[in-house]
């Protein structure tokens, strides 16, 4: 799957995720750095949507009791966030699963509990690679 812009949002939502940590601190309260990081890209121009339900879609059903995504960003960036003291093989797993069925190349996976942002943030792609 090609970039068309993918890599800018990117950037872009890592830049305020690093400026929230900075200003904020780590071990808030996820639902603390989902407003925000979603009001910092706002700020940005980018159309963020919060708590996106995510259907499982097989063999001609639909299971809307799926899952919910933390952020969607311009419907092709998506933002999973968490505020734990460090990262389990789970948290991954749980970005690429809702990449899959939602049929999206990358997604960011944000931990705000950890002591600097860069420990605490993930790349995630499915089928994606950088043009």
């Amino acid at each position: 799957m090609r970039d068309d812009g993918l890599e800018e949002l990117a950037r872009i939502a890592v830049d305020c995720g690093f400026r929230l940590h900075e200003g904020l601190g780590p071990g808030l309260l996820e639902s603390v750095y989902e407003a925000c990081l979603c009001q910092s890209l706002a700020k940005r121009g980018l159309k963020v949507d919060r708590q996106v339900p995510i259907p499982i879609r097989y063999d001609g059903l639909i299971l809307e009791e799926g899952f919910r995504a933390d952020l969607l960003v311009e419907g092709r960036l998506l933002i999973e966030l968490k505020s734990t003291q460090s990262f389990n093989p789970v948290h991954a797993k749980q970005v690429l699963t809702y990449l899959r069925l939602m049929d999206l190349p990358l997604g960011l996976l944000m931990n705000f509990g950890g002591y600097t942002y860069r420990e605490g943030v993930r790349r995630v792609a499915n089928d994606y690679f950088r043009t």
